[in-house]
């Protein structure tokens, strides 16, 4: 039985899912807050051939929770979050979690984001602010503080553990998990006047991506090699009699 033909596909299957991410992570370099996405790659063992055969999985993507890089800009409607936690707004199915942080207040006074999704308390109400009221100020447990009033607070929420999250818009994620409300503001904390940007390392990526071309070219050729051989076999057979 010949194994090569199918192990071949399925790693140019793998691989091509491999490319999909990595071009998706790429595009999103220099997106506030964006989540890269990775992928998780089994090996499947297959004893319908005389011998084993190891075939590898099409792949798991997942999102990294890992943090990106704090740009501080000075402005006081950005925000970011210091340590493992994420910003709540509503998004058009329900809550959303995110690290852009970049803010801005409607004239009637609701904050919101740049897309314009409300940014929800730790109660999960939409935060309300004086249009006239001037400035904001944000302290690092998230409370707002306008015109000398303390107005609410901007909810912290962490991913409970083994969550797994699905991509809401660019730079959003929602779990399979209620997300835990954080309470304690020391190594998780609001900075003001800072923006997160994406944590896609590009040098990587690019790594990957060149790492990647080329075993699926390897790839190719072993078909190729594989479909050669056969067809050279049939032609003897065929000629034998």
């Amino acid at each position: 039985m010949q194994t090569s033909l199918p192990v071949a596909l399925s790693a140019q299957l793998a691989m091509e899912k491999r490319l999909d991410t990595i071009a998706n992570n790429l595009a999103n370099t220099r997106t506030a807050g964006f989540r890269s996405e990775e992928v998780k790659f089994d090996t499947y063992l297959s004893k319908a051939a005389a011998r084993p055969v190891a075939f590898v999985s099409e792949g798991q993507s997942y999102i990294s929770t890992r943090a990106g890089e704090l740009t501080q800009t000075g402005n006081g409607m950005d925000i970011a979050v210091a340590g493992e936690a994420f910003f709540a707004i509503q998004g058009k199915g329900g809550t959303v979690y995110t690290r852009d942080g970049r803010l801005q207040m409607r004239d009637t006074g609701e904050l919101q984001t740049l897309n314009g999704e409300a940014v929800l308390d730790v109660g999960g109400a939409p935060i309300q602010l004086d249009p006239n009221g001037g400035p904001i100020s944000v302290a690092h447990d998230g409370m707002i503080t306008q015109n000398g009033g303390q107005l609410g607070a901007i909810g912290l929420f962490a991913m409970a553990p083994g969550s797994n999250l699905t991509r809401a818009g660019t730079s959003g994620v929602v779990p399979d998990k209620p997300a835990v409300p954080v309470v304690e503001f020391g190594s998780t904390h609001i900075a003001q006047g800072y923006v997160e940007g994406s944590n896609v390392n590009p040098i990587l990526e690019m790594t990957r991506l060149i790492s990647v071309q080329r075993a699926f070219e390897q790839a190719a050729n072993l078909t190729q090699t594989t479909e050669s051989s056969l067809s050279s076999a049939i032609s003897m057979l065929g000629g034998q009699k």
